[in-house]
């Protein structure tokens, strides 16, 4: 456990401003204008998995939004456990009901997170969740302590939609 609380300290800055870039990218599904937006976020998700150790990453192509498969396969003799996320967020209208930009990530304290917490859109569903699992990934690979295989299917909530 020692070791686990130690990563995160070491590596706190970086896993904030990594998804606090995560987090600027408006990829919103919903809205054909955010389309590049949404690819870009689908190949900061690719390159986060390769990064993290898995051997095998792809962009798989389908008829709406592609789905970014990653897999690290230690030994096929183990369970395997798939992670699946989306990579996607919602439209953030009424806009005036945010207290900053959606997609300005802040940190605040508040009565609920004393010690602080990150508001932008995606930042728990699902952007964040998603990246816990990818950084996990990053410490049990780098130190040796996969204890199975793992597969990543990260996609998007909704079609493609043109919005008029």
């Amino acid at each position: 456990m020692q070791s686990i609380q130690s990563y995160i300290n070491d590596n706190k800055d970086r896993f904030l401003n990594e998804l606090i870039e995560l987090l600027k990218i408006p990829s919103i599904s919903a809205d054909s204008a955010y389309k590049t937006d949404v690819l870009k976020t689908a190949d900061a998700i690719k390159t986060s998995l390769e990064e993290a150790g898995c051997d095998h990453v792809e962009i798989c192509e389908t008829d709406g939004y592609p789905i970014v498969y990653g897999e690290k396969i230690i030994d096929k003799n183990l369970p395997t456990v798939l992670v699946y996320g989306h990579y996607d967020v919602q439209p953030p209208d009424p806009l005036d009901l945010w207290n900053s930009p959606p997609f300005e990530p802040v940190i605040q304290s508040t009565e609920l997170h004393p010690e602080g917490a990150i508001f932008a859109r995606g930042a728990c569903d699902d952007k964040g969740q998603m990246y816990m699992h990818v950084k996990a990934l990053e410490y049990m690979t780098s130190h040796n302590e996969l204890p199975c295989n793992v597969k990543f299917m990260m996609k998007v909530k909704k079609k493609l939609v043109a919005k008029t």
